[in-house]
């Protein structure tokens, strides 16, 4: 069996009205960059690369540098196919944008691989330890129109009823575009308006230094939140440590590092209690098998951060539902020792509409693909109607 081709589709949803903002970034619309791999005997792999970033890049290194290495090539384990590609681009692609090209091509690998054996991902990768994951509900984004901060708090008091009223029991919310005191606010009315028994999570995106990171996360130990995410930028591992040595409120980073070097190097400066390897930019999931390892031999919690099309939620599940609990009790407890899979709540067509199979989500679980690979299909009408050219 032969690579007999390899495509690559840049995908772009306007989101006109529904633009929103984190301390990073305006959101004007939601993007994807794909791959399709079809080998000789017709078996079809997709994956997905790069989360942020534009997508151009990612989609230049795998049309001009990486796929012409394996095209017409036997197809070979992803593993292996990975480390090949590594070894090729070491030199020049340690970090970014390789590294999420190659991300994608590893994905489609370990869909091809599943398919060929008729198993699903998580058979390969040792087996499920569950058929359903635990969603949290990503949101309270920042908005244009929030013109004051009593517009943003009325904006956030209803959010908090629609996350609940979809069966969520766990919640993150961003931080860091505006001062502390307002943020501070915005985590009070979240808390307020979900209640005291419903988990919240904060991310800052890496909007601080070290004392404003600090600052903050005193008054998030006031709301009992369950992580503090990205406090400050992901360079600044002493950062980091600094922030993580002066608050109770466990530290979640880790979506900004690549291959298994960037997280043991974060996980020997002792930076988070919770590594987030965005499974398509780390590497893909022949990454995330030894950086999970890794994790679990220092004793951090690994809970992919996920933000992209269906493709990349199906690849989170699959590898949440092969990943033991760490540490091990007899009943796991989310977030605690049991992981969690991110459902962005902000509206996303490449998710929702792109795959055939829909990805049930019911009583606050998202059902685990079963089919042989990532399990999932992808619709032909909407891959065109969100193709882009650039």
């Amino acid at each position: 069996m032969k690579i007999s081709q390899i495509e690559t589709f840049i995908l772009r949803m306007p989101l006109g009205a529904e633009t929103f903002l984190s301390s990073q970034a305006t959101f004007p619309e939601r993007n994807s960059f794909l791959v399709r791999v079809t080998t000789s005997d017709g078996i079809v792999g997709w994956g997905e690369g790069g989360q942020w970033g534009p997508p151009g890049p990612v989609a230049a290194c795998v049309n001009d540098v990486l796929a012409p290495i394996i095209l017409g090539q036997d197809f070979v384990e992803p593993p292996r196919l990975w480390e090949r590609l590594y070894a090729h681009t070491r030199d020049f692609g340690q970090k970014g944008t390789y590294i999420e090209a190659m991300s994608a091509l590893d994905i489609a690998g370990w869909d091809i691989w599943g398919q060929r054996l008729g198993q699903p991902v998580h058979a390969l990768l040792g087996g499920a330890f569950r058929d359903r994951i635990r969603a949290y509900a990503t949101g309270f984004y920042y908005r244009q129109d929030s013109k004051n901060q009593n517009d943003r708090l009325d904006a956030i008091a209803a959010e908090a009823k629609r996350h609940l009223a979809s069966g969520f029991d766990t919640v993150k919310m961003k931080v860091g575009l505006l001062s502390v005191e307002e943020d501070a606010e915005r985590v009070a009315a979240v808390r307020a308006g979900i209640g005291p028994d419903i988990k919240l999570l904060v991310d800052a995106n890496h909007a601080y230094g070290t004392a404003t990171a600090i600052r903050l996360g005193r008054e998030l130990e006031k709301y009992g939140v369950g992580w503090f995410e990205e406090p400050v930028v992901p360079e600044d591992r002493v950062g980091y440590r600094r922030v993580r040595d002066a608050l109770t409120v466990p530290i979640a980073g880790g979506e900004c590092e690549f291959t298994r070097y960037g997280f043991r190097d974060l996980f020997l400066g002792e930076c988070v209690d919770i590594a987030q390897p965005d499974i398509s930019a780390c590497g893909g999931l022949s990454e995330w098998l030894k950086i999970q390892t890794l994790a679990s031999a220092f004793g951090v919690l690994t809970i992919p951060h996920v933000w992209g099309s269906g493709i990349a939620l199906a690849t989170a599940l699959q590898a949440l539902a092969a990943m033991p609990p760490s540490p091990h009790t007899i009943y796991p407890v989310p977030i605690q020792n049991e992981p969690v899979v991110e459902y962005d709540r902000t509206p996303n067509a490449l998710r929702d509409d792109l795959l055939v199979e829909s990805i049930e989500f019911k009583e606050g679980y998202l059902s685990v693909p079963s089919g042989p690979g990532l399990g999932v299909t992808v619709n032909d009408e909407v891959l065109a109607k969100y193709k882009s050219a650039r």
